[in-house]
């Protein structure tokens, strides 16, 4: 291979490597898998429903019943926070973003280590991750969603609360709408409804933020 041709090729892998990397979206062993949820039409019910879940921004304050639930939480926080460093580095960032997951994940009636899961297949933990498709922030929630259940300002998706709730907010709507099938629910999350690599991702991903058999 001439020179030139080798360097032409650099190059160009260089600028695929920069446009991937920019997008903020490798996951997993490198692959993308960008949010693409489908605009869908939503009855009055499911719209008024999910407004209200989205606009009731309670602060994330973590509650708890008695001690033993308590420390529970402490010990998942410890251990998250630990599996979380590399990525997040500040201490101080790092607890605010684990107790808003925790309080949002539960608000919706998720598990925390699946949600954990899609932030991570999704963004890979980057707060500010835009896709081709223009899907943002942690859960890359698509901009449709802030004129269906918000004010259409598409920049508050980089919100960490405001997106962690639309993200739990929509997953949840889908399972729902797929009684509880997590395939199903998190191919719809995807816009790859029916298809295996992206729930597989997320579920693989969810395997290892699962701290319970150490909390």
């Amino acid at each position: 291979m001439k020179p030139t041709t080798v360097t032409a090729l650099v190059s160009r892998r260089a600028a695929i490597a920069k446009v991937v990397a920019g997008a903020g979206l490798l996951g997993q062993g490198g692959r993308a898998h960008a949010g693409g949820q489908l605009e869908e039409p939503l009855i009055d019910s499911v719209r008024s429903a999910l407004s209200s879940a989205v606009r009731n921004q309670a602060p994330p304050v973590p509650e708890f019943p008695d001690t033993e639930s308590r420390l529970t939480y402490l010990r998942w926080l410890a251990a998250s926070s630990q599996r979380l460093q590399r990525r997040k580095p500040e201490w101080n960032v790092r607890k605010e973003f684990l107790e808003t997951v925790w309080y949002e994940s539960r608000r919706a009636g998720l598990d925390t280590a699946l949600v954990l899961g899609l932030v991570e297949v999704e963004s890979n933990f980057r707060k500010f991750a835009i896709s081709s498709a223009g899907a943002r922030g942690y859960t890359q929630v698509m901009p449709f969603w802030t004129r269906v259940l918000g004010d259409g300002d598409a920049d508050k998706l980089f919100h960490m609360q405001t997106n962690l709730r639309f993200g739990c907010v929509i997953l949840r709507h889908y399972l729902d709408r797929e009684r509880g099938d997590l395939f199903l629910g998190l191919g719809r999350y995807n816009g790859s409804r029916g298809q295996a690599p992206y729930p597989n991702a997320v579920l693989a991903a969810r395997a290892r933020w699962d701290v319970s058999a150490q909390v």
